[in-house]
């Protein structure tokens, strides 16, 4: 069953049910004031204390009046545990002991609470001290049971989506960035506390360093001083980079092991390593003595958060100017990009950009990746952590190796993945390169060799030390193509706007280019629009229409009278080209023509063209670059054509869109037209990059997440089609 309208628009695999996904849209995070995620290597390391020491840095010793948000999204153990009512009481405490006269104003709220709480505690909500607070807690989420928060909201009937947790959190940001309307960047700042550790999972099971992802707000890391602390700490650290996010600073409790040397090591003194003095153990001390003597470095952290938050404005405000100044971008004409026409994209996070952007006031807002960043993305933002990881693994395994005459695990199970996947039942061999363009050149010199030997062109092949060429070999192709911008890929598609002399003053366009029929719809039926020229005086009278897109890809259109049209169009044009001996090769998209216009090919056109290069031993090339790998329902293209090629290309999809690499499959026939007792014989064309390692587990990785009912709900449980959106 075809699937291409509704897939290509809508060409996210999401990986899980809406109940435990991350939002497609997530809120903006406001860039008006500094905002810290406060993270813990693990359970129980002291982040509150921390928190709390922040705060008391950031409003007990300024001389103007600031204003200080925390924020714990999900708390548990409630209320005999409350973090924000923890730091709530202790800043009161030491606001007294170091400004008695000037009391704190402070607010603390609750705002959802699980019915185990509000049964018993029906007053747990909300307390405040003065007048416009200055400091402001509050709690997001709260259960009763002091377990993990996805058991609790399980066993007291609180079940929190990702999304609703993050549209939660978004409101409260945007509040500080309210509340602190009219004052100065550096009077206003929020922490938001985690639950747990780095990868403790949320109320929906997702792990918390997935879940506030989208936002990507800068992280302090809360590390651990004790035994084993430097092996957690660093394991937290690299959960979190792996992520993407920024660790501004790690702090931890002094335990008298002398854990920051390691830490500072490991981290190459580029991440600052704060110690703070041992925490009393006795329940009953009030810890005042404790904050007073951590005062400094608190006071230090405090200003680390502070200058990374001013750096990194600074830095969003001057990469629009700095990029203009000294970088070329590609298919844009510079001067008529106008002033505030740089987007600074910031990271992204599934199919959604995380874009600065100067309003009333400065946010990263998300923005919709409508044309999948070319082409190459497809994969959400779970998948996208599981890609890095991958990366990472063989990059630590193998950095880079060079590929001819060697062979390593990611390349040859890449290997076999895409024969027994898009090639399966007529490739044979792989081919690595580097990018789509760079795959077709590879296909044509492909199909040029297994010309010239099957058409007797090549006799002695080891004697070939010259540029004397006795046949001039073209292609065919079609009206509208484009297979890349490298020169060779240029010559094999029709005269465009990216062909002429101001681009490529080199070309001459050596094929012969026919121009197909297209299907389109219109008023709920798909309709066949062919060009001039095809002798159509059999089917006068007749509409070409079809009720469904089925209809359009049965192979039962092979009998049709427009198939015996489509055969005498092609066997006329090729006959009467003075060079169509040396047609050297079929070149074309199937089913969508991309870059040309996203235009729809009759399928039956293209199988009968296939059929008569078949008979005339012209060897056949799929560019699948931009239609391979489930962009248009099926795995490949041949699923819906019916008919398979010699040679075929992929990239773009292949890795998931995590990096470049690209492929193009074989048929035996193809590659013994290589084989010889001469290295002249052989395919004499490679990157120094061939088959790196990092792409080949990438695509894998990618390869296998796509056919998994498991990870891609969309996909049919036979593993075949793609799921119309």
């Amino acid at each position: 069953m075809f699937r291409f309208p509704s897939v290509l628009l809508s060409r996210r695999l999401h990986r899980r049910e809406l109940s435990s996904s991350t939002t497609s849209h997530p809120p903006s995070l406001p860039l008006s004031h500094p905002i810290y995620l406060i993270w813990g290597s693990n359970t129980g390391v002291g982040k509150t204390l921390v928190s709390a020491g922040i705060a008391a840095a950031f409003l007990l010793s300024s001389p103007t009046p600031s204003q200080f948000h925390y924020l714990k999204p999900l708390q548990t153990g409630f209320p005999s545990d409350s973090d924000s009512r923890f730091v709530f009481n202790k800043l009161r405490q030491l606001s007294l002991i170091r400004n008695p006269h000037i009391p704190l104003s402070a607010s603390h709220r609750v705002i959802n609470l699980s019915p185990a709480v509000t049964a018993s505690n029906p007053l747990a909500g909300e307390e405040g001290v003065g007048p416009p607070p200055e400091l402001l807690c509050k709690t997001l989420y709260a259960w009763e049971e002091a377990v993990s928060p996805h058991l609790a909201a399980e066993r007291e009937g609180l079940v929190v989506k990702d999304s609703v947790v993050l549209e939660t959190l978004g409101e409260c940001l945007e509040d500080v960035a309210e509340c602190g309307a009219g004052k100065e960047r550096s009077e206003v700042l929020c922490v938001v506390e985690t639950a747990g550790g780095v990868a403790s999972p949320g109320p929906s099971g997702s792990l918390q360093c997935d879940l506030y992802r989208p936002f990507r707000i800068p992280a302090v890391l809360v590390g651990d001083g004790r035994l084993g602390g430097i092996s957690g700490t660093i394991s937290a650290y690299e959960s979190l980079k792996l992520r993407g996010y920024d660790v501004v600073a790690v702090v931890f409790e002094d335990h008298g092991l002398l854990n920051e040397g390691p830490l500072m090591s490991y981290m190459r003194n580029k991440v600052p390593v704060l110690v703070l003095p041992p925490i009393p153990k006795d329940p009953l001390n009030d810890l005042m003595e404790w904050f007073e003597s951590s005062h400094y470095i608190f006071s230090n952290l405090k200003e680390i958060m502070l200058s990374a938050y001013f750096e990194r404005i600074k830095k969003l405000h001057d990469m629009p100017r700095e990029a203009r100044d000294i970088i070329w971008w590609p298919f844009t004409q510079h001067k008529l990009v106008p002033d505030g026409g740089v987007t600074v994209i910031d990271s992204r996070c599934g199919e959604n950009f995380s874009i600065f952007k100067v309003q009333k006031t400065e946010v990263i807002a998300p923005q919709f990746d409508a044309c999948a960043s070319w082409w190459t993305q497809g994969p959400d933002a779970i998948m996208q952590t599981e890609l890095a990881r991958e990366m990472g693994y063989a990059a630590a395994r193998f950095g880079h190796v060079m590929f001819p005459e060697n062979v390593h695990e990611p390349a040859l199970n890449c290997a076999e993945l895409l024969l027994q996947g898009v090639g399966k039942g007529w490739a044979s061999r792989t081919y690595f390169s580097d990018n789509g363009s760079t795959a077709i050149e590879i296909a044509l010199k492909m199909a040029f060799r297994k010309f010239s030997v099957d058409h007797g062109l090549i006799v002695h092949c080891h004697e070939d030390t010259t540029n004397e060429r006795s046949t001039e070999l073209m292609v065919l192709a079609l009206q509208r193509s484009y297979h890349g911008d490298t020169l060779g890929a240029m010559e094999a598609q029709a005269p465009s706007s990216y062909t002429g002399f101001l681009q490529q003053p080199w070309y001459t366009g050596r094929g012969l280019f026919l121009d197909p029929p297209s299907v389109f719809m219109h008023n709920s039926t798909w309709n066949v629009s062919i060009p001039e020229g095809y002798h159509l005086e059999s089917l006068k009278g007749k509409s070409i229409t079809f009720a469904s897109p089925d209809e359009i890809f049965h192979k039962g259109r092979d009998k049709s009278e427009l198939a015996t049209v489509y055969s005498s169009y092609i066997s006329k044009v090729l006959s009467g080209f003075r060079g169509s001996n040396n047609v050297g090769a079929l070149i074309m998209e199937p089913v969508i023509q991309g870059a040309g216009g996203m235009h729809m090919v009759d399928p039956l056109f293209q199988r009968v063209l296939v059929n008569e290069c078949r008979s005339r031993k012209i060897p056949v090339i799929f560019d699948e670059v931009f239609t391979g790998f489930w962009r248009l329902g099926v795995e490949t293209a041949v699923e819906l054509i019916h008919c398979v090629p010699d040679i075929a290309c992929f990239g773009k999809l292949l890795t998931g869109g995590i990096i470049p690499l690209a492929v193009t499959l074989a048929t035996n026939a193809v590659f013994d037209s290589f084989i010889g007792d001469s290295k002249l014989k052989a395919l004499l064309h490679g990157h120094s990059y061939s088959a790196h390692a990092m792409g080949c587990a990438a695509a894998v990785k990618s390869i296998q997440w796509f056919k998994d009912p498991c990870s891609n709900p969309n996909i049919t449980s036979e593993g075949r089609l793609l799921r119309e959106v």
